[in-house]
């Protein structure tokens, strides 16, 4: 059993880009739309495709599985989805932890989110100085969600 344990925070400015170890691009959408169910994403990263299936358990923890598909299955899945997702994804290196920020684009511009994935739930981190609010657990803020409602027709982005 794959758990997922995420933090995820806003930013308030750039200071994070002076940690960047490498970047990608990623695009992705959903074949199931209910939070409180079994997630079903597709993900393509600009090499190759995957299928992952996740479900909230508790506080900022999920079920994960992922699995690797095929090019040319992940292609005509893709082509079927009308709302998808895509980010700009940067990795980086904070006092020997491991941190993502998503830039998103198109719809969701200019969001941006850093997420840090734990050991366990009351793993103590140190945050760094680029972070705004958590975010952690609040639905507006999910890739679905995002989807579905994009930050750019949110009235009120703070």
């Amino acid at each position: 059993m794959t758990l997922e344990i995420e933090r995820r925070f806003l930013i308030k400015n750039d200071q994070w880009k002076a940690f960047i170890t490498h970047k990608t691009f990623i695009e992705q959408g959903y074949l199931s739309y209910d939070l409180e169910d079994w997630i079903i994403r597709i993900r393509f990263n600009g090499k190759n495709f995957k299928i992952a299936l996740k479900k909230h358990i508790k506080n900022f923890t999920n079920y994960e599985y992922e699995y690797s598909i095929p090019n040319s299955e992940g292609e005509q899945i893709m082509a079927t989805l009308t709302n998808t997702i895509k980010k700009e994804r940067f990795f980086l290196k904070i006092d020997q932890k491991d941190w993502i920020i998503d830039c998103f684009k198109d719809r969701n511009f200019p969001l941006e989110i850093a997420e840090i994935e734990l050991a366990e739930e009351k793993e103590q981190i140190i945050l760094p100085p680029f972070l705004a609010k958590e975010i952690t657990g609040l639905k507006i803020y999910t890739n679905l969600n995002l989807t579905k409602n994009p930050f750019s027709k949110w009235g009120n982005k703070d």
